[in-house]
């Protein structure tokens, strides 16, 4: 069996997955930064991956790349520098987080025909749009659900810290459920409007919703969206497999 692995190292959770070359995920793992060396380490040693690809937007430790280096035969790390299927049209390359760039691949090579509009709703929701003429064109940057509910709480004197687990009411009772409620359906309302002016502006468009906090947003959602959990990984081995040829 021939498989790549992938990794994504987000702010909160490092997520891994060995994926096969029909784009199959065998399996997934999520885990602390802390434990990424021993559970990268574990998933190599079971599958024997000759191949892996890494999308980071932190600060982690260079350890984990040079072993990476070491363990496969062909290593890669996303940067805007890397070559993709699609024409990177963001003015900034320099600051443009690479889940984005990776996003924006497997949406294009999934849905060639659709004006595809991604959102990843993670500590960040970011609004990546690619249009069916293979330009990333940019999109949106808002805070996510845990980092509204945070700067209530730090910008107030008075609101508490209070956690994303729990009770999620239209019609919040006490100041806690009224901050939940705010934080996730003011991220679900966004959500919706942006996807109307996107619809009402882009013919053949098409709405793709990830990252860790879709679950969450995806049951007060008005529009239609398609949900993909995997989405970055499966766009990382793409692009992977379209930087490094089979290796034996």
């Amino acid at each position: 069996m021939s498989a790549n692995l992938c990794i994504d190292w987000g702010n909160s959770l490092v997520k891994a997955a060995i994926i096969d070359e029909e784009n199959k995920i065998i399996e997934a793992r999520s885990f602390n930064d802390s434990d990424a060396g021993q559970e990268l380490s574990q998933l190599i040693e079971i599958y024997a991956p000759k191949k892996g690809i890494l999308c980071s937007v932190t600060n982690h430790s260079s350890e984990i790349e040079q072993a990476l280096t070491v363990q496969l035969k062909s290593f890669v790390k996303l940067s805007n520098s890397t070559h993709v299927p699609i024409m990177n049209a963001y003015t900034s390359g320099e600051t443009l987080g690479a889940d984005r760039l990776g996003l924006a691949v497997a949406a294009h090579l999934q849905h060639p025909d659709k004006n595809n509009l991604v959102i990843s709703a993670g500590t960040c929701i970011t609004y990546n749009f690619v249009q069916k003429n293979k330009a990333f064109r940019g999109g949106i940057i808002s805070p996510g659900v845990h980092m509204r509910l945070q700067a209530m709480h730090h910008f107030t004197d008075k609101l508490p810290a209070i956690k994303l687990e729990g009770e999620s009411l239209l019609l919040g009772y006490d100041t806690e459920t009224c901050m939940r409620s705010g934080a996730i359906f003011g991220a679900a309302a966004e959500i919706d409007g942006i996807v109307n002016e996107f619809q009402a502006q882009y013919p053949d468009f098409n709405a793709i919703l990830t990252g860790g906090d879709a679950p969450l947003l995806a049951g007060k959602l008005k529009n239609k969206i398609f949900a993909d959990p995997d989405l970055l990984l499966k766009g990382l081995n793409l692009i992977l497999k379209h930087n490094v040829p089979q290796v034996y």
